[in-house]
């Protein structure tokens, strides 16, 4: 189903169209007003009680575990993508000879971890070339064979939301015995993305972006058989017993049950959670097929429009349909956004991309609004 208008949930300003989720996500006002609560709450610090460093953030475990199909104990809360693959690379094993896979022009989070990974354990990492016929999927079950230990995937392309059929590229996973790392953060909110189908033993996601929550706040998925391995960090909230506060000086070797163990420190952020909380209710009243169905309403009607000025935009099947890239003839340099910012339209160049990443806060008219600004400029 197509939903109506969600701008009147936003704080956007008359005339201005915000093209550029991709980037970061407005914050609705449902949203700042939890975090404003939140920053009231801890201004009386009498307010906060121990069951609160665990009751809302079970929660957002449960809400995240929801949003994609897992089960709540399944899923790790972290600050950011790069936290999370770190915690892939302290846990899986990789032996001399071995390939990591990586897509050409990866975003970096999703690169240096296995950089290092191969570095220290003597394998090697493997990119994966753009596909001239714009197909990921082809191209990465091309390379994925015997020899390969990891293969560290998006769903989308960040620069221009180039798609991998993550199901696909999972079971071949399975066959070889590779382990899959899904980065989700350009996808899970606005493209479904279900854990039981997909069955990836790791997925990471940032929640600034389609997740429409705050900075610093996101979401790692742990399949079983890892959710006994090494956490980055030992902090008190993971270890057994840590409900008791009066025995916190009872030091204990257990940890909390599930993926608890990989959480952060301080994952009980009391301004972060009360907001991340808001956003995901929101994400999952709309319903992500639906704000998928939605946007690519919008992401096709850039695409004909793009075409017509003679510009290159993948094929509908080859892309999400919430991010678009828009490709020419020796790309593009930062002066083109940022001319297109001076006539208040927010869009991103991503490597040799123009990315147009719309949410249900857009209408046509803004992407008309972008079609015209562009056409004036190339």
């Amino acid at each position: 189903m197509r939903l109506p208008s969600q701008r009147h949930l936003f704080d956007l300003p008359e005339g201005l169209v915000w093209l550029n989720c991709a980037y970061m996500s407005p914050q609705s006002r449902t949203v700042g007003d939890a975090g404003r609560e939140a920053i009231e709450r801890k201004a009386s610090p009498w307010r906060v009680r121990p069951e609160d460093f665990f009751a809302e953030s079970e929660a957002l475990r449960r809400l995240f575990g929801t949003l994609v199909e897992a089960d709540a104990e399944g899923v790790a809360l972290i600050p950011s993508v790069s936290y999370g693959m770190a915690v892939v690379a302290a846990n899986v094993p990789v032996q001399v000879g071995q390939r990591l896979l990586v897509l050409a022009d990866e975003f970096p989070s999703n690169v240096y971890p296995w950089r290092e990974l191969a570095q220290r354990s003597g394998g090697q990492v493997v990119t994966v070339r753009r596909p001239r016929d714009g197909d990921w999927t082809q191209a990465l079950l091309a390379e994925l064979d015997e020899r390969t230990a990891l293969i560290a995937v998006p769903h989308v392309h960040w620069t221009d939301g180039g798609l991998v059929d993550l199901e696909r590229v999972g079971a071949r996973a399975r066959e070889v015995g590779a382990v899959l790392a899904v980065d989700g953060t350009q996808s899970v909110g606005a493209l479904p993305l279900s854990v039981a189908r997909v069955r990836p033993d790791f997925l990471v996601t940032a929640g600034y972006k389609w997740l429409m929550g705050p900075y610093s706040q996101g979401y790692l998925y742990v399949a079983p058989r890892w959710r006994d391995g090494r956490p980055l960090e030992h902090n008190w909230l993971t270890r057994g017993g840590s409900e008791d506060f009066a025995r916190l000086v009872d030091y204990r070797d257990d940890f909390q049950p599930g993926a608890r163990r990989f959480d952060v420190g301080e994952r009980s952020n009391f301004v972060l959670v009360p907001m991340a909380l808001a956003a995901l209710r929101q994400v999952l009243a709309w319903g992500v097929e639906d704000i998928q169905t939605t946007l690519r309403v919008l992401t096709e009607r850039v695409a004909r429009g793009a075409r017509e000025m003679r510009l290159e935009v993948a094929e509908e099947h080859l892309r999400g349909g919430h991010l678009v890239g828009i490709k020419r003839s020796g790309g593009y340099g930062a002066e083109v956004a940022s001319r297109l910012a001076a006539r208040q339209v927010f869009v991103s160049v991503r490597g040799d991309s123009l990315r147009v990443s719309p949410h249900l806060y857009n209408s046509e008219a803004d992407v008309d609004r972008l079609l015209e600004e562009l056409d004036a400029l190339v």
